[in-house]
């Protein structure tokens, strides 16, 4: 039988508290494999043969490294709901998209948008919070954090909290981590924040809700959406901004400036800054254009730095959260939830949950059962 060891690490630095269980005789092997060849030679005094062995060099693609946002997943439009996450979970650990895939789960810490609300305070101000009382359920909504945090753990997920940011800035953090271990990066989540990161490691697979189905979004698509890079998307959402979030554009304060143009001027200067420094010695564009550029400068840059995802949250990845996630427990854990769902008769009916419908891209968007692993993070 194999034993458990449980691990606590702190951080002198903060009150920083990672609790894990894994396997103390794990020992993952190596998917890749390598070239070799061999000669002999046999020699008689009349004749010499040549025997030549080759093994040809198999190439594999990196594993890829799902990152869950979690809490974009527990809401019916506006309004939380349980019933939401599962079924995104459900879906999510289908074949088609994450299944045996190493896992990490991200949630919002507490206090997590009060440095961006600083700089903005209408900043996610119309949001209903779902892990915290308030809002429209309160403390009947409070109460759900526990029980997703359970199935997540149930099916081998590691749960990832750190009190102070925001997950975005988590998974941006951890994704940078992880690529430097070599692997690639998907980020399951409707948040366009998360375009920022695209790359050819980086991709994203969201949720479509007329659809019921999961749908991947890589660097292609994003080209073939903005055409630009997604380098540009951080300039481009700073000047246009972000409804959604609370994050007014500069068409609140020149309506003519729209997505055209701030698309046309990012594109022909690479970036915001370059944008504003072009413009306060010369004539960028128009005259609304030149000068809202000059004028707001100090707007568009408070809107950059709102919108950035930060890179240096103060957590470490481990290697337990990169080995490939076991499955075993995933029919029983999501099980036990729906049945706790219907037991609980929230008011958001719950439709669709368990489907085995393929992935699919639109145009634009093209188990140890009893090993289970659990992590939650917190800095104070």
């Amino acid at each position: 039988m194999k034993s458990l060891q449980t691990t606590n690490v702190s951080s002198s630095s903060h009150s920083h508290t990672f609790n894990f269980t894994h396997h103390s005789n794990f020992n993952p092997s190596s998917s890749s494999s390598s070239s070799s060849s061999s000669l002999s030679f046999k020699t008689t005094p009349k004749t010499t043969a040549l025997t030549a062995t080759t093994t040809t060099t198999v190439t594999h693609k990196p594993k890829r490294v799902f990152f869950l946002d979690v809490n974009p997943l527990c809401y019916e439009g506006s309004n939380p709901s349980l019933h939401s996450f599962a079924r995104w979970f459900s879906l999510f650990l289908s074949p088609q998209i994450a299944h045996n895939s190493p896992v990490i789960a991200v949630v919002d810490g507490d206090r997590g948008s009060e440095h961006r609300r600083k700089l903005l305070p209408s900043y996610k101000a119309n949001r209903k919070k779902f892990f915290a009382g308030g809002g429209a359920g309160g403390g009947y909504v409070g109460r759900f954090h526990p029980v997703i945090s359970d199935v997540l753990r149930k099916c081998n997920v590691p749960v990832i909290k750190v009190d102070g940011h925001e997950a975005d800035d988590v998974v941006a953090t951890l994704v940078e981590q992880v690529l430097k271990k070599g692997f690639r990066v998907v980020i399951a989540s409707p948040d366009k924040d998360f375009k920022q990161l695209i790359s050819d490691n980086v991709q994203i697979v969201m949720p479509l809700p007329e659809l019921q189905r999961w749908s991947f979004y890589t660097m292609r698509h994003y080209r073939d959406q903005y055409n630009c890079d997604p380098e540009s998307d951080l300039s481009l959402r700073s000047i246009v901004g972000d409804e959604v979030d609370g994050v007014p554009g500069i068409q609140n304060l020149v309506p003519n400036f729209g997505w055209k143009t701030a698309l046309k001027l990012v594109r022909k200067h690479g970036s915001l800054e370059a944008l504003l420094n072009a413009a306060a010695v010369r004539t960028v564009g128009k005259p609304y254009a030149q000068d809202a550029l000059k004028n707001h400068a100090n707007y568009l840059r408070r809107n950059y730095k709102v919108l950035a995802l930060k890179r240096d949250v103060n957590v470490q990845l481990y290697e337990e959260w990169l080995v490939e996630r076991d499955t075993h427990n995933d029919t029983i854990a999501l099980s036990t939830l729906f049945k706790y769902l219907e037991e609980s008769k929230e008011l958001i009916p719950m439709t669709n949950c368990v489907s085995n419908r393929p992935a699919i891209t639109s145009k634009y968007v093209r188990k140890k059962h009893n090993n289970p692993i659990s992590v939650e993070a917190k800095v104070m």
